[in-house]
């Protein structure tokens, strides 16, 4: 995966609402722990792929988190600039609704905004805390509690598939999130 793929096809066009997931890894001196963009996925409503990318660090990367997201020395090597992907990522967001899981860290670490009418965050909605006794409940438990989805298993390496079952938490409980959001703004 050397180079932003972009998939146009009838059956994967974007579409309203796309929900997006990334993983980082660990740059500068070790006593600073910056975390940058290391692989970006976005699916549309349908779970297809409309983008799926490694990106590049400008910054020595001295903890890749193999361990936690898959990611290698070798998948950073050509990957695209952070400039070119964010300037993709940007566009694509234009006028959708954004589905994630503490999708503030993904927009954080993307330097991006969107407004937050236009955000379905599944970390936030309410009714998902009582699977985790009022506190934020992590993807892993509610993609098992509530769609009986094991994702995580060994490794967090599937930034696809976390960008999936975010959008099937969204699309089962559409209609309340979407009332909340908009009570909310």
């Amino acid at each position: 995966m050397n180079e932003i793929i972009l998939v146009f096809t009838y059956q994967n066009r974007i579409g309203r609402y796309i929900a997006l997931d990334c993983e980082m890894v660990q740059v500068g001196p070790s006593d600073r722990k910056d975390r940058v963009l290391a692989r970006i996925s976005i699916v549309n409503y349908y779970g297809n792929v409309i983008l799926d990318t490694f990106v590049k660090p400008k910054e020595r990367v001295i903890d890749y988190k193999t361990w936690i997201n898959g990611i290698t020395r070798s998948d950073l090597e050509n990957a695209p600039s952070f400039e070119e992907v964010q300037k993709k990522v940007s566009e694509i967001l234009k006028n959708k609704i954004l589905i994630g899981h503490a999708i503030k860290n993904d927009l954080n670490v993307l330097f991006l905004s969107h407004p937050r009418k236009d955000i379905r965050d599944t970390s936030r909605f309410k009714p998902f805390k009582a699977y985790s006794k009022g506190r934020t409940p992590s993807l892993k438990k509610l993609a098992k509690e509530i769609l009986n989805i094991t994702i995580q298993d060994k490794t967090h390496s599937s930034v696809v598939e976390d960008a999936k079952v975010a959008m099937l938490l969204y699309r089962k409980y559409k209609s309340e999130m979407d009332r909340v959001s908009f009570l909310i703004h």
